[in-house]
């Protein structure tokens, strides 16, 4: 449900912009992600970054479109959209709070929390995303800048840069469980061998 709530605004965003206008696109995004973070705090959780922030760049880029450029193209603002969350991706882990560490830590037990991996996990998570942005960034590039390439070009690598960070966001977590219960077996291991020999 969270990932849903998460994701929700960039979906209808994605849909949106392509039956009505960009500004009404991005104004329903910007309103749906103020309605997450509202969300968080009646449920009494963190205001996140991204949430807000998106909110942010949304609004940002709504008002350029109706205030400075009203003949922006739409894969102008897409890209504009994309760059804007690629800079709020990069700057929460530049600032040392890789922004899917709000959402983990009140979805796991504080001992998970505590655990040194908890961290750098946050941060491979955060970087897929990252990675994720800039992939889309690169594809609105690409409709821009390239003559005679298909405008569903940038689409498709979107839809499959989101889809790879969510997987990703979906395995990786188990992936580490696994590892880390591993290295712990073999630490285990270790200790009661060296036990035996000792006595």
């Amino acid at each position: 449900m969270t990932i849903f709530l998460i994701l929700a605004p960039y979906g209808v965003y994605a849909a949106l912009m392509m039956v009505v206008s960009a500004t009404l696109s991005l104004a329903v995004a910007a309103a749906l992600c103020l309605a997450v973070v509202a969300l968080d705090m009646i449920k009494g959780r963190s205001i996140k970054i991204l949430g807000l922030g998106s909110a942010a760049v949304f609004a940002v880029v709504a008002g350029y479109l109706n205030f400075v450029d009203p003949a922006m193209s739409a894969s102008a603002v897409r890209l504009a959209v994309d760059c804007g969350i690629f800079a709020l991706s990069l700057g929460s882990m530049l600032l040392r709070a890789p922004f899917t560490l709000q959402y983990a830590i009140e979805a796991v037990p504080a001992e998970t929390a505590a655990i040194p991996g908890f961290l750098r996990a946050n941060y491979v998570i955060t970087g897929a995303w990252t990675l994720s942005a800039l992939l889309m960034i690169v594809g609105n590039l690409m409709t821009l800048y390239v003559p005679g390439l298909p405008y569903w070009t940038g689409l498709a690598i979107a839809f499959a840069a989101r889809n790879s960070a969510l997987y990703f966001t979906r395995w990786y977590p188990e992936y580490r469980k696994t590892k880390d219960m591993a290295a712990k077996d073999i630490a285990a291991q270790s200790a009661a061998a060296m036990s035996g020999q000792d006595s």
